[in-house]
């Protein structure tokens, strides 16, 4: 038996400090609720964890800005409705202004509703925005520029190649009433070309959804080719995933009287009455192409938002697994460690009374 050093208090105490210490670990997680309280518990389940974390965070955002995309399709689409309900009002007047039963005087009447119509579809195409933002100006579509001040590109197809493209020569033809005539425009590319007039504005087209449209001031002067630069960018991009490039485009072309083409309709003639059942008859089928793109746009949101939720819960499921505590699993080690912690406490106090025996030798 030895005085100096009691070997037998020193192991009960070692044992007892790292049961006590393992007491405390469990103890902590059974508070917190989470396995990972520290990067010693577990270095690498920590990085991982705090990756998909992130990317927790980052697919919820995106859940939500799909969800901000469907409204502002929505939205634009709302007013387009509307729009294409006061085309086709136009178009019923049109028609019933042809009618010869109508004298001028009738007619003047009739135009004076077109105006309102007009006006209000010109309001309605000013007005329209979401979050401040507008979105039947042009300012959501991809943008054209021209070298030439009398040419502005007013759209272009998402099967245009991304470049420039040579306006061979431009000599503006006119009829009475204004509007450019065949002839006024010729182009080199595609070969297959083919050139449509509207008003002041020419339409290229061609083989694979190939088209480009532009406008061409009355009073401009042209003295050689026009080049015109289509750069792809412009449209509004929509953050749809939790990591970079994860983007949608919309793209919401310029609604406006003179794109449709109404912004010469005139009923106050019968001629001109005539002139705009087309004219309507074009403007609901241009508004009706945008109302479809806008509509595919809207599924594949919708789509987009339910992919991601799936995505979150799945993330989330992994997460859990490698950050939350087995309370039940916990609980019993705990219960176990507080029964060790118990016993090295007495074993520690025996021990401790060892040396005291010494004194029975002295006696």
């Amino acid at each position: 038996m030895r005085v100096n050093y009691n070997v037998s208090a020193l192991l009960a105490n070692k044992a007892l400090n790292q049961n006590d210490s393992k007491l405390t670990t469990a103890s902590e997680r059974l508070s917190t609720g989470y396995k990972i309280n520290h990067a010693k518990d577990n270095p690498s389940g920590l990085a991982i964890a705090k990756r998909m974390n992130l990317q927790l965070r980052g697919l919820s955002n995106a859940s939500q800005n799909a969800s901000d995309g469907v409204s502002i399709v929505q939205t634009a689409e709302g007013a387009l409705q509307e729009m294409q309900s006061m085309v086709q009002r136009i178009n019923e007047l049109a028609i019933q202004a042809t009618n010869g039963t109508n004298s001028d005087k009738e007619r003047e009447m009739i135009q004076m509703e077109v105006d309102q119509l007009k006006e209000e579809i010109e309001r309605i195409a000013k007005d329209t925005e979401f979050n401040g933002q507008k979105l039947l100006n042009g300012d959501c579509d991809l943008k054209g520029f021209s070298d030439t001040p009398g040419v502005k590109v007013t759209y272009y197809s998402d099967e245009v190649p991304l470049g420039k493209y040579v306006i061979s020569s431009i000599n503006p033809r006119y009829d009475a009433d204004g509007n450019l005539q065949d002839g006024s425009v010729s182009v080199n590319s595609p070969a297959d070309a083919k050139i449509s007039y509207r008003g002041d504005q020419v339409t290229v087209t061609g083989s694979n959804s190939f088209e480009i449209t532009f406008s061409i001031e009355k009073n401009a002067t042209f003295t050689g080719a026009v080049t015109l630069d289509l750069t792809g960018i412009g449209a509004m991009r929509m953050q749809i995933g939790a990591n970079e490039g994860e983007v949608m485009e919309i793209r919401i072309p310029t609604v406006s009287l003179k794109t449709l083409g109404l912004d010469k309709a005139d009923l106050s003639t019968k001629d001109g009455s005539r002139k705009a059942i087309t004219l309507a008859t074009d403007a609901i089928s241009k508004i009706s192409t945008i109302r479809a793109r806008l509509g595919a746009y809207q599924n594949r949101l919708e789509h987009t938002a339910d992919s991601l939720d799936v995505t979150h819960e799945n993330v989330t499921g992994a997460y859990s697994r490698m950050m939350d505590t087995d309370m039940a699993e916990e609980m019993t080690e705990y219960t176990n460690l507080q029964v060790l912690t118990q016993a090295g406490t007495s074993m520690l106090a025996q021990a401790n009374e060892r040396p005291q025996q010494v004194l029975q030798l002295l006696q």
